[in-house]
């Protein structure tokens, strides 16, 4: 055996036999803290959206890029954060993410006007983004193989049980205390992790050779490639956020913006086509998509961030602005649905080295499906323990989504490569998520005016329904009512509570539209998942890097 290969077979070994000197579940913990505060920030702003455009002097469709600048700055970020690890260290790299969240945080909650929030939350997006993968690939060099899956699980939990309680959280934050304190909790929580990392977490021997070997090489980011991504996913975002507001292809900007998009993104594709065939590292390893089943993944994993995040933005907004909660209790009315997910992940987390995770994945999906088919009977009269219920459901579904998922987007895949992986499956999730809550926004406003417009035609002086529900009304206001004894009044107040009546109607069935459309995308997802190839591997054992 020649001395190269003695000292390959000598690394190979010393790989094998490290194990991180805390506890390996004290380190999961430690990870999983700064992760749950980074994707609770996705979700936590939703209720408190009408209050921060009251309090910074804008509207509630500005408002809005509090949510979708985060989604978008994350993802961005997401695919760079594995090149950037080579370089500096896995650990330093993640320690830096921290801090860069934590101040942000704090710029945000001092923020004094709607454009600099949106900036600050550009930065804390930016910060958040390379704290998922980084713990994604911390956990699987901490656990052994057959231990994965547990620790995947803790994972799973904060990933997906943060945007179902952050709606609750911010609610009860804002109407006890003021909407700026959802980013200043995350100050303290970030000094918490900082420490702790610093004090536990440490890289393994292969991350360090490679930072060394990285080093002697000198800093070779894909910066083009990161300005095309930057630009890219960028423009879609502003499509997305004001193509309703400025109806849409009606609009110059628009439609340059749409421009811009389309040819950057295409940009994107032939330039990373260009670096692998150069043999050079792209800022997105689309190699990746010639496995079947890493495609499928990626897919999945799309429409569950778009599923979570549509829903959870579409059923506080529906029982404050139709039904009258109050910001708390609009997100009170979800949070059973984060307990439900925080019950349900340690058993995925047990059965994903057990059964086939395509078979969990498929039912997952099927009863996302099932749920979101039954909220189609939500009305205007609907209790909140019925709601209640119903999220619970879903919950449950989306629990048997999240570990598999991420289990399976590995088949096949060499370890040199698991951090491109980790990116791209958070990339995937987040811009979703960040889809799923423009197409609720847009959805809503569209449906919601067609439903109207076609209320109205049938709301005529000639017709009988119409002229006896007035002259009920008239009769109403003019005696039980005693408002008035006005007979012209009383028309015109007869008149304005059908119209109310009628916009009400319009917004409930604007609503059951879009969740027709997220219970299909779910429920289409399950005969996808049986194109992904059949994981093996050894008993007991998840394969998840």
């Amino acid at each position: 055996m020649t001395e190269p290969a003695n000292e390959l077979a000598a690394q190979e070994r010393a790989d094998a036999a490290w194990k991180p000197r805390a506890n390996p579940w004290v380190i999961a913990l430690t990870v999983t803290l700064a992760t749950f505060m980074e994707v609770l920030d996705t979700s936590i702003a939703n209720v408190a959206l009408p209050h921060i455009a009251g309090g910074l002097g804008a509207s509630q469709d500005e408002a809005t890029w509090v949510l979708t600048s985060y989604l978008v700055s994350n993802a961005i970020i997401l695919p760079a954060s594995a090149y950037l690890t080579t370089f500096i260290g896995r650990k330093r790299f993640y320690m830096i993410c921290v801090v860069l969240f934590g101040i942000s945080s704090m710029l945000c909650g001092l923020a004094p006007s709607l454009p600099l929030l949106v900036f600050f939350r550009v930065l804390q997006g930016a910060g958040g983004g390379g704290l998922a993968p980084s713990e994604q690939a911390i956990l699987a060099d901490t656990f052994e193989p057959k231990k994965r899956g547990q620790a995947f699980a803790l994972y799973g939990m904060a990933v997906v049980f943060a945007p179902a309680i952050g709606p609750t959280l911010g609610g009860w934050i804002t109407d006890n205390y003021d909407w700026r304190w959802i980013f200043f909790i995350n100050v303290p929580v970030a000094i918490l992790s900082l420490f702790l990392t610093s004090r536990l977490v440490e890289d393994p021997p292969h991350v360090k050779r490679e930072v060394v070997q990285m080093q002697k090489r000198g800093l070779n980011l894909d910066y083009f490639g990161f300005a095309l991504l930057a630009l890219g996913f960028g423009s879609l975002e502003f499509i997305l956020d004001k193509g309703q507001e400025d109806d849409w292809f009606g609009s110059h900007i628009i439609t340059a913006f749409t421009i811009l998009c389309v040819t950057a993104l295409v940009s994107l594709l032939v330039w990373e086509i260009v670096q692998l065939r150069q043999g050079k590292k792209p800022i997105l390893n689309l190699k990746l998509f010639l496995n079947k089943t890493f495609a499928v993944s990626f897919t999945l994993m799309f429409v569950l961030g778009f599923a979570l995040y549509g829903t959870t933005v579409l059923i506080p907004q529906f029982v404050q602005t139709l039904l009258g909660y109050t910001a708390e209790l609009a997100g009170l009315v979800i949070s059973p649905g984060g307990v439900m997910v925080m019950v349900m992940m340690p058993l995925v987390g047990f059965l994903v080295g057990k059964v086939d995770p395509r078979y969990l994945i498929a039912y997952g999906f099927f009863i996302s499906a099932a749920a979101l088919a039954l909220m189609h009977t939500l009305n205007l009269g609907v209790s909140y323990e019925y709601i209640m219920l119903l999220r619970v459901f879903q919950a449950s579904g989306l629990a048997f989504l999240f570990v598999p998922i991420n289990t399976v987007s590995y088949t096949d895949i060499p370890r040199s490569q698991n951090n491109d992986v980790s990116g791209l499956t958070n990339l995937a999730r987040n811009i979703g998520g960040s889809v799923g809550t423009s197409f609720v926004a847009t959805m809503l406003a569209r449906r919601e005016q067609a439903h109207e417009v076609n209320m109205v035609s049938h709301l005529t002086p000639s017709d009988p329904a119409f002229q006896q529900r007035v002259a009920a009304l008239k009769q109403y206001f003019m005696t039980s009512g005693g408002l008035t004894s006005s007979p012209q009044q009383a028309t015109s107040l007869a008149e304005a509570n059908i119209y109310q009546q009628m916009h009400a109607q319009s917004a409930m069935l604007a609503y059951l539209d879009i969740i027709a459309v997220l219970a299909t995308g779910c429920a289409l997802m399950i005969p996808l998942v049986f194109l992904m190839k059949k994981r093996r591997s050894p008993a007991g054992e998840v394969a998840m890097h």
